[in-house]
């Protein structure tokens, strides 16, 4: 990761770096953080929350107006936004308090390369690609980038870390009027009113066939409980709907608060009248909404979907429409947008289509407008922004020491919640930091960051940073204590010496990495600048954190690692690293292999059958 500024410069104040070094000490002792031991010394080393705005030249930007001076009597130029897609005059008011804004809707690709080094911010829709030659071409003078909506595809989120570009969204100005194009869609549906409108509009009055059911009473399953699930949910209360939801990383409190009842993704599909779908499209929830999954529901089910058409198996779906499992569908988005003009599902008679209008309202376009006007002056003004979804920039220095533990904070991470089943989430996790340094001389912040990076991005559409970390992890109801280990090393010159990560209350696929205390345990330290792996719940191994992982549970005998190795090697699987650590001779042991590829299913089978192997698991780094 390039080293640039930790946020961004506010080009309108002067602090010094040791005044700004001492704010962000100050601010980074996290509130959870509590210590085992306590030594001596007292070094600051952190990321600073300013640096030397870029500087502008006066020759190439004459037309700039002049603010008001600044704390040290200069005068400085107001940034420049430039606008390339329509946004509401609202969310520019916003910005013409702040900056001076240029308005250039429907430029072409070759038009905004031209444009680009002449603003600090730009905001896009999801008609303007943000590629890497728009970022180079902007010569380091563009530090924001603002996105009106929620979805980022458009923008190379990769080129901006790496220029220094911090890229914001406006994630919740939609939620109501997605959440209330589910409830027109569902009661729509409900009473046939799409159907009954063409048929009459043909000039057929057909009463008895658009006959409809009742939504008083019925059970709707809300899955996804976020933001717009949970407003679906208020409304279908009000309808005098009994609600239950399924999402693993819902704060019960709030489900409660509300009137829904949590439970499991089965028991929500089976037991459910109506299903409205709201969960991200990632590769967990790609199709999830297939042929085994409507075997599961009732009879003349209806479903709802205003989230991502990908979730659902749109053959399956149509083959559950023709054979009656499902009774009706009411779809604002699809797989492929526009779909296809012959498309069976869109052309079913039981089925409600809308071209993605779901946030389709002059309110939530205007809400969108301000919240990524505000969001992009925050930025500017050098803020934290909650709704940044790139990677802030930290110094040289820092970045150059923790860089390692920065990995293997996020492996550890990604490996405990890939570990996690069933359907109680997670909600608890500690991650305990072994160190020789003192409290003072080891900002753990971004370590923190990469711990929640690592356990809510495999399951989320959500990106995590520095920035958005602790948010996140709040918003998930995910509650993250630190404890630092005093290493009883003063000459160690390494910053840790090694990271746990531990997570309680939880059930694991793999019973061989829960530890003595119920908890799944992961270990790693970093080892000639490599993160390894160094425990699994109470069994010892050492295996570098490169490729991928295969971790087995198995009866310690001799010629276990040559039958496994063999049965890689068949299937053309590379194996870079392996271990095994077990906790008595003859007993169990747990064997950690590191491969280059994925391994298929069948191959994974094989090794399952090993008589000797009790269980096994891959994961994905």
């Amino acid at each position: 990761m390039a080293a640039s500024r930790a946020l961004l410069p506010n080009p309108h104040a002067s602090a010094s770096p040791a005044r700004a070094r001492a704010r962000l000490a100050a601010a980074a002792a996290p509130s959870s953080l509590t210590f085992a031991a306590r030594s001596g010394g007292a070094r600051i080393r952190c990321a600073t929350l300013s640096s030397p705005a870029p500087v502008v030249s006066s020759e190439s930007h004459r037309s700039q107006r002049i603010s008001r001076a600044g704390s040290d009597g200069a005068l400085r130029p107001k940034p420049a936004v430039l606008v390339a897609e329509k946004l509401s005059e609202a969310g520019l008011a916003v910005l013409r308090e702040f900056a001076d804004v240029e308005c250039a809707y429907g430029m072409s690709p070759a038009e905004l390369l031209a444009k680009v080094a002449q603003f600090d911010a730009l905001i896009v829709r999801s008609g303007t690609k943000v590629t890497r030659e728009v970022l180079e071409a902007s010569r380091g003078r563009l530090r924001v980038v603002g996105r009106a909506g929620v979805g980022i595809d458009n923008v190379d989120l990769q080129a901006a870390t790496e220029v220094g570009c911090l890229v914001v969204n406006a994630p919740t100005a939609n939620t109501v009027a997605a959440a209330e194009h589910g409830i027109a869609l569902l009661a729509s549906m409900a009473r046939n009113v799409s159907q009954a409108d063409a048929a009459l509009k043909a000039g057929k009055w057909q009463r008895s066939k658009y006959v409809g059911v009742s939504l008083v009473g019925k059970t709707l399953a809300i899955m996804g409980f976020g933001k717009v699930g949970s407003e679906v949910a208020r409304r279908a209360k009000g309808l005098g709907m009994h609600v239950i939801a399924h999402d693993p990383y819902a704060p019960a409190d709030r489900a409660r608060a509300i009137g829904a009842e949590l439970v499991s993704f089965d028991e929500a599909i089976a037991r459910a009248d109506f299903i409205s779908l709201h969960m991200p499209l990632i590769p967990t929830t790609s199709k999830i909404f297939n042929e085994e999954s409507f075997a599961k529901m009732k009879t003349g089910v209806r479903i709802i979907n205003v989230a991502r058409g990908g979730v659902i198996d749109e053959d399956a779906l149509v083959r559950a429409l023709d054979s009656g499992k499902v009774a009706q569908a009411a779809l604002d988005v699809f797989t492929v947008e526009p779909p296809p003009k012959d498309s069976k599902l869109v052309l079913h008679e039981n089925v409600t289509v809308t071209p993605h209008l779901g946030a389709s309202t002059v309110e939530a376009q205007e809400g969108v407008a301000i919240e990524i006007a505000e969001a992009v002056v925050g930025a500017l003004r050098g803020e934290l922004a909650a709704t940044a979804v790139n990677a802030p920039m930290v110094p040289a220095e820092v970045m150059s020491e923790l860089a390692p533990y920065v990995s293997l904070a996020e492996k550890l991470g990604r490996m405990a919640v890939q570990l996690v089943t069933g359907d109680s989430g997670i909600k608890g996790v500690k991650v305990v930091y072994t160190t020789a340094r003192g409290p003072d001389d080891l900002d753990t912040r971004l370590l923190r960051a990469m711990v929640t990076k690592g356990i809510v991005e495999p399951v989320s559409s959500t990106f995590v940073n520095l920035v958005n970390a602790d948010y996140t992890a709040k918003q998930r109801g995910l509650r993250i204590i630190e404890e630092r280990v005093s290493h009883d090393s003063p000459t160690a010159e390494a910053p840790l010496e090694s990271i746990q990560v531990r997570l309680s209350q939880v059930q694991s696929k793999f019973a061989g990495a829960i530890s003595d205390a119920g908890d799944i345990v992961l270990e790693g330290r970093v080892k000639y600048g490599v993160p390894h792996l160094t425990l699994v719940g109470p069994y010892e191994v050492d295996v570098s954190l490169e490729g991928n992982l295969i971790l087995c549970r198995q009866i310690d005998q001799p010629g276990m690692i040559g039958k496994v190795g063999n049965i890689l090697g068949q299937r053309n699987v590379n194996i870079s690293f392996m271990s095994v650590g077990r906790t008595f001779r003859g007993k169990q042991a747990i064997m950690a292999i590191g491969v280059d590829e994925e391994p298929d299913k069948e191959t994974l089978e094989k090794i399952g059958a090993i008589p000797a192997i009790e269980e096994f698991v891959f994961l994905e780094l």
